[in-house]
């Protein structure tokens, strides 16, 4: 479709103004980031397929009436969604102890956590996103104590479905992190999940052998980044038609 206005260029996504009014066109950059950006990189061809896993699972989600931002793919790179106002509130599910969780309270990695445990960060790359409770958010504005109801019931019920659909086809799913949006229609808000759902934002290990198949790879240096994301959407049977052949975006015209 033809390029239109650029509105906002994030670390892994770009905004553009949609075909009509209430909707946008979500761009996925094969570009990388780890640390609040203190790392950064790219991974050929991730773009491709983070549109098409974050498509696959935002549609599996509506079919259980999880109400999203999503409304289409429209290429390999680009979805069209319906414009939302972001909550600020980076919401992080943990299933299994990795990352900080495990070194902020000593937790052993890979340990299972005795119930899944829902955190909350305050979105603001100048803080480095820090960690914050409910008290915080509804102190501050950022969200309402409705609102907060909303995005505890859909991200539990996230979390039940991800975990069972990512396990029957041998992935764990070990935390993830989610965006909330509000999203107004005919004079009615409702909070819808927004963002993306990708090897950028979950952690996923091979339910056999633990192996990290997410950014994680880029983290820590792990090499064969490319690969890992390409076996989650063949897993999911939704490697893209060009297969694992070059997956190189074009350059984003402004």
């Amino acid at each position: 479709m033809a390029r239109r206005r650029q509105l906002y260029e994030g670390k892994a996504k770009i905004l553009f103004e949609g075909p009509e009014p209430g909707t946008l066109v979500q761009y996925f950059k094969d570009d990388a980031t780890a640390f609040n950006a203190q790392k950064k990189g790219t991974i050929t061809g991730k773009g491709v397929l983070n549109n098409r896993i974050s498509e696959f699972l935002m549609t599996k989600l509506a079919e259980i009436n999880v109400p999203t931002h999503f409304i289409r793919r429209l290429n390999m790179r680009e979805q069209l969604i319906k414009e939302v106002e972001i909550i600020p509130i980076e919401v992080v599910v943990r299933n299994i102890a990795a990352g900080s969780i495990a070194q902020r309270l000593g937790i052993p990695e890979g340990t299972r956590l005795p119930r899944s445990i829902v955190e909350y960060y305050y979105k603001n790359d100048s803080l480095n996103d820090p960690m914050v409770a409910e008290e915080h958010i509804t102190a501050f504005g950022w969200a309402t104590p409705p609102d907060m109801d909303d995005i505890v019931h859909l991200t539990l019920r996230i979390n039940d479905f991800l975990t069972g659909l990512f396990l029957g086809v041998g992935i764990t799913l070990v935390d993830f992190k989610l965006e909330f949006g509000r999203l107004y229609e005919n004079d009615e808000m409702r909070v819808v999940l927004a963002d993306e759902i990708s090897p950028d934002n979950c952690r996923l290990w091979d339910a056999k052998t633990n192996e990290k198949m997410d950014k994680d790879r880029f983290r820590r240096d792990l090499g064969k980044i490319e690969e890992a994301y390409q076996e989650v959407a063949r897993r999911l049977g939704i490697l893209p038609e060009a297969g694992s052949r070059d997956m190189k975006g074009p350059e984003t015209m402004q």
